[in-house]
């Protein structure tokens, strides 16, 4: 796989749900400080690293997709690194 993590938006989206206790389709695209938060830590934990993100990188996670964007960047940093 060269190093690409296998996250993908619905893993996100799903992750959300269990915030939310929402079913996944109902889960918003929205992504503020709590969700973020919670996001990070359960990635962290399903690929046992730490996502090492700037100031910079959090503040401009404003969706899933912007989200699922940086993740994949960090963790493939990460596993290559």
């Amino acid at each position: 796989m060269g190093g690409q993590p296998d996250l993908g938006r619905a893993d996100l989206l799903t992750m959300l749900a269990e915030l939310t206790a929402k079913p996944a389709a109902e889960v918003s695209d929205r992504v503020g400080s709590m969700e973020l938060a919670w996001l990070v830590h359960l990635v962290e934990q399903r690929y046992d690293r730490r996502l090492d993100l700037t100031d910079d990188e959090l503040a401009g996670i404003r969706t899933v997709d912007d989200a699922l964007a940086v993740f994949r960047a960090s963790l493939t940093t990460s596993a290559d690194g």
